[in-house]
């Protein structure tokens, strides 16, 4: 295998080998390179993988070789020059024409530092450096090239993370992690889930974690028998109770309802006392509640990332949806994420397309669930926002609604419907050959509306069930929209998206509602999500997997306001950007809000 050659590069290139389909192009990128036209090897064959490798000391960024990718249908190749004001050398490298991560963050003791990002950027990779699971290389590929640990001290020299490098190297620092995909826990963990938890020595602080994250009547179930939320929570308890001087959590949030994320927020809080957690996630809600500081990643997805100094929380946010990096002059995206300044202004029609009444539905069995919503309608050309716990019949709803199951009551619609569930099914075939069954995929028009937005153009030739969480998620949507509907029923799409991709998905289904005029039904836990797409909202009230009911269907601040008083929350408009911010709780204006009944403002 070719080595990498060491110095700071100008340009990343970076070949996906699960898309690269070298046999059938005959090496299209090495045929139509002009520095191997005339006499270098800037594009060669590897004697050992057969893959091509480009040599980016060579490349002059052209980008023939990956226009005739792309051409040919794989999009296997990306070329990427870098910010030019990165003088320095990379982390780590995953080999020859493999992500490269820049720069590290740095774990403060006795704060929650917060890592954000878009999806491939590296969060996870930082982690797994600090946490000792990956040796850096700093960018040098070949096999043993592992950097030495004087070498990261130089380099972090004069910052918090020369200490905790000295430190790890003399393993006088202890480290808990918890990982991003929980979902893939009962894939290598068969027992029960006290046979999980049981393996810290803390017991004293475990119990304490299972009354707080409301999981003890779970200790005796199997670990395959535990929903999405109740396995987060248990794998939340497992690195908490730890004895640890560094706790790193990747993205604590997925599967968990609004008041979950609360408790488990309040939980890691306290656990910050003479230790340093580094969290990742999506939910900026939850950051802004949760982080005392804030490290951007930014860069180009699988293919490089870079990590940003620390920022203060709300300007390190801020700065993230503004786009621009001032200290490394380098903006990240072509124009700053907006959010609208009122939800209040949005108009709502007041024709009926969906309408419902007395409905009821009540599962049989010992822990039997039911149902009671006595009234409530969807409109024509509306995006209806639901929200509430986990288990209180908002999926229940949805799968009326789509016809997947019966209810007591009356349902009047006769129109099409098309239902994203919550979980997914996963298919053996490609996500092309999916698609193209319900719409043409190669249109011009079908690309602009939901390829593009959605990120799909690399994964239509792969196969669905080789994806990623956040990748068949986006699939799935794309599934749903692309069948001809009414109303399209869309059951947490915003799980396993990044912050970009869940305002990219908001942008798309707002242009559904206001321009081709359909209708949508959108069950989400990302307040903000929410607060970009919906004109009214329906708020689920009750005792979780008791039973669930619906006082009305109001606008979405009342909504809001009504749901927020349930979990204890306030939220503030953001004056440079316009988001709802969480307020810190028992904090001046937390009190302020709650004495004057404005849970979420207006």
């Amino acid at each position: 295998m070719a080595e990498t050659k060491t110095e700071t590069k100008k340009r990343i290139a970076v070949i996906d080998r699960e898309l690269c389909k070298k046999k059938k192009c005959g090496y299209l990128c090495a045929k139509v390179c002009p520095k191997n036209r005339a006499g270098e090897n800037c594009v060669v064959v590897d004697d050992e993988s057969g893959f091509p490798v480009i040599d980016e000391g060579l490349c002059i960024g052209c980008g023939l070789c990956v226009k005739a990718c792309e051409r040919a249908g794989f999009n296997a190749l990306s070329v990427v020059n870098l910010p030019h004001e990165l003088e320095e050398k990379p982390i780590h490298r995953f080999g020859v024409n493999g992500f490269t991560l820049f720069r590290l963050p740095f774990p403060v003791k006795n704060e929650i530092v917060g890592l954000i990002g878009p999806n491939g950027v590296g969060k996870t990779t930082a982690l797994r450096i600090l946490s000792g699971e990956v040796k850096p290389n700093l960018g040098e590929t070949g096999v043993g090239k592992e950097a030495e640990v004087s070498e990261l001290i130089k380099i972090f020299r004069g910052t918090e993370l020369q200490t905790y490098m000295e430190k790890f190297a003399n393993k006088e620092i202890k480290t808990s992690y918890k990982l991003q995909r929980v979902d893939e826990i009962p894939k290598y963990y068969k027992g029960k889930v006290k046979n999980l938890l049981e393996k810290t020595d803390e017991r004293r602080i475990l119990n304490e974690l299972l009354k707080s994250l409301r999981i003890e009547d779970l200790m005796d179930k199997k670990i395959n028998e535990v929903s999405g939320g109740e396995l987060q929570r248990v794998a939340i308890a497992a690195c908490l109770a730890k004895d640890a001087d560094i706790y790193y959590i990747d993205e604590p949030t997925s599967f968990l309802d609004v008041f979950q994320r609360l408790a488990v927020a309040k939980v890691i809080r306290t656990c910050v006392v003479n230790k340093s957690i580094i969290v990742v996630d999506h939910d900026l809600a939850t950051l802004d509640f949760l982080a005392d500081k804030i490290h951007i990643l930014y860069g180009v997805p699988s293919v490089y990332g870079i990590v940003s100094k620390p920022y203060g929380v709300r300007v390190g946010i801020n700065t993230f949806l503004d786009g621009y990096i001032k200290e490394d002059n380098v903006r990240i995206r072509s124009e700053p994420i907006a959010f609208f300044v009122s939800i209040i202004d949005k108009k709502v029609s007041q024709n009926i397309l969906v309408s419902f009444k007395n409905l009821k539905k009540k599962f049989t069995g010992v822990d039997g669930f039911e149902l009671d919503i006595e009234s409530g309608d969807i409109r024509k050309q509306e995006a209806l926002a639901v929200f509430g716990a986990n288990a209180l019949g908002k999926t229940t709803l949805a799968k009326i609604l789509a016809g997947e199951i019966s209810a007591e009551g009356d349902v009047d619609k006769n129109i099409e419907i098309s239902y994203k569930p919550q979980y997914l099914n996963v298919e053996k075939k490609t996500v092309r050959e999916v698609l193209s069954k319900i719409t043409s995929i190669e249109s011009d028009a079908y690309k602009a509306e939901i390829i593009r937005p959605l990120e799909l153009t690399k994964l239509v030739d792969k196969n669905i069930n080789e994806l990623s969480g956040g990748e068949l998620q986006r699939v799935a949507i794309a599934i749903c929209l692309s069948k001809e509907a009414d109303l399209y029923l869309l059951d947490e799409p915003s799980a396993f998206l990044d912050v970009e991709q869940r305002l990219a998905l908001a942008k798309l289904l707002s242009r559904m509602v206001d321009v081709k005029e359909k209708s949508a039904l959108i069950i989400d836990h990302d307040l903000l999500f929410l607060s970009q797409i919906g004109a009214r909202g329906m708020v689920f009230l009750g005792e979780s997997g008791v039973r669930g009911y619906v006082k009305e269907i109001s606008n979405l601040s009342d909504a809001f306001n009504e749901f927020l008083k349930q979990v204890g929350v306030t939220f503030r408009k953001d004056p440079q950007t316009g988001r709802p911010r969480a307020n810190k709780l028992d904090s001046q204006l937390d009190r302020e809000q709650k004495e004057n009944n404005k849970y979420f403002y207006v």
